[in-house]
């Protein structure tokens, strides 16, 4: 039986860590739920430490309604949080969040692949932080992306 089997199952030393990774330009937040801060090598083989927080995480949904949204909520008791969230919302086009899985026993590489999803909204209180990220939603996407109109070809008219 393989790790992970048994600790899906149900016994066992193992505990899932969740982490998360937030870039906002170019700071880099590194935080993971718990009491304890943990030192894991990302999936680059880059050696980080992730601060422990309290964080809650909502995976995304396994549908096909073509949203595909990661909803978090941090902890904003000493305030540090909401100002690179507000700074995270007033330039969406440059903040990812990476959402990497290991186990407690093995901390050497993410259990799985990891998601890197981009920041859509949220908003922040004085004791929490609640962010959505997702994937592009791409079933509500006009086919073809590109429409030829006559302000942009205007020979359309002669044909």
């Amino acid at each position: 039986m393989t790790v992970l089997n048994r600790l899906y199952a149900s016994g066992g030393n193992e505990v899932l860590i969740e982490t998360l990774q937030i870039n906002i330009g170019d700071k880099l937040y590194y935080l993971t739920r718990g009491w304890d801060d943990i030192t894991a090598t990302t999936e680059g083989g880059e050696l980080v430490t992730f601060v422990a927080c309290g964080i809650d995480i909502a995976l995304p949904a396994r549908n096909d309604d073509g949203t595909q949204d990661l909803k978090f909520a941090i902890s904003n008791v000493t305030g540090t949080v909401s100002g690179a969230i507000r700074d995270a919302l007033q330039n969406l086009s440059g903040a990812t969040l990476t959402y990497r899985l290991y186990i407690s026993t093995s901390l050497s590489a993410p259990v799985g692949r990891p998601y890197t999803l981009s920041i859509k909204s949220g908003y922040w209180t004085a004791t929490e932080v609640q962010i959505t990220a997702g994937y592009m939603n791409v079933l509500d996407l006009a086919w073809p992306r590109y429409r030829y109109t006559l302000p942009a070809y205007p020979g359309l008219r002669y044909l």
